[in-house]
């Protein structure tokens, strides 16, 4: 997630933010520069005084993009949260270290955004009820017994860290001429492409058929619910060239090489799923 999320819903809301930021290039380069001295509680406060600068008095919608981002946040931390608080669910060690981190790491997202929205005149939204059964609030959704198998927990994660890579890399284009923000970008990216990896180890650690990368578009979950978050992986053209072309590769190995994105429409429908109010 996030700060690259938050960068990329606003500059689909916003598509002169890109003129914006460039002509106060030196307001991010004293940002960037101020995020090496300050202490992380700091650091959203100077994020929200960022938004102020390159905004101005119209900072309506970019707050409208961290609530919306501080939504999905809500939804990754909870869904770890009550997994950890579901006895017996996680064994212990190993597993249960993993998620935990995972899990602050989405805290520590969310405590970013309400403090960023605070600091750019916002008020962060409240937080959703949500259905972790994936039945919009019926509680009888496909992922009803996810807290009880863990199995089935650990395939619901991996959908969610999936979409979250995916979901970053649709925007990604949008900050091509922003190099102090791709910079960031990346940063976090990265991260969250090493959560997907792990989550999906921690599958085949307890016997499923899935590697730390994506295949085709399979998802390696047996529940056509998740398919929508795979589909579009199966590309092997890259930049308007078949890569398979390019030497003795399969189709396969072109897809695992190669990760695609997804639509902000796309994410939503997925996120939905899980929001009961």
């Amino acid at each position: 997630m996030d700060f690259l999320k938050i960068l990329n819903m606003i500059e689909e809301r916003d598509p002169e933010m890109s003129d914006r930021l460039n002509s106060r290039r030196k307001a991010l380069r004293d940002f960037a520069d101020l995020g090496k001295k300050l202490t992380m509680a700091a650091v959203p406060l100077a994020m929200g005084s960022m938004f102020q600068k390159a905004y101005g008095q119209s900072t309506t919608s970019v707050v409208d993009v961290l609530n919306y981002a501080l939504t999905l946040e809500y939804l990754e931390y909870r869904f770890y949260e009550k997994a950890l608080a579901s006895a017996g669910l996680i064994p212990a060690g190993a597993p249960t270290a993993a998620i935990t981190t995972i899990m602050n790491h989405e805290k520590a997202h969310v405590n970013f955004l309400k403090t960023a929205i605070t600091g750019a005149g916002g008020t962060p939204v409240v937080e959703p009820k949500f259905d972790f059964s994936g039945g919009q609030g019926t509680g009888t959704g496909p992922f009803a017994t996810a807290f009880t198998n863990y199995q089935l927990f650990l395939a619901v994660a991996q959908s969610l860290e999936d979409t979250g890579v995916r979901a970053y890399k649709g925007q990604a284009p949008n900050l091509v001429q922003q190099n102090a923000v791709l910079t960031a970008a990346l940063n976090i990216h990265s991260v969250e492409a090493r959560h997907a990896a792990h989550i999906r180890m921690m599958r085949k650690a307890n016997g499923a058929s899935v590697k730390p990368w994506i295949t085709g578009k399979d998802s390696g979950i047996d529940n056509a619910v998740v398919q929508p978050i795979y589909n579009g992986e199966e590309n092997t053209t890259q930049a308007g060239v078949d890569v398979k072309t390019l030497g003795s590769f399969s189709a396969n190995a072109v897809t695992e090489a190669f990760d695609e994105p997804l639509t902000k429409e796309q994410v939503l429908a997925v996120a939905t799923l899980f929001i009961a109010s």
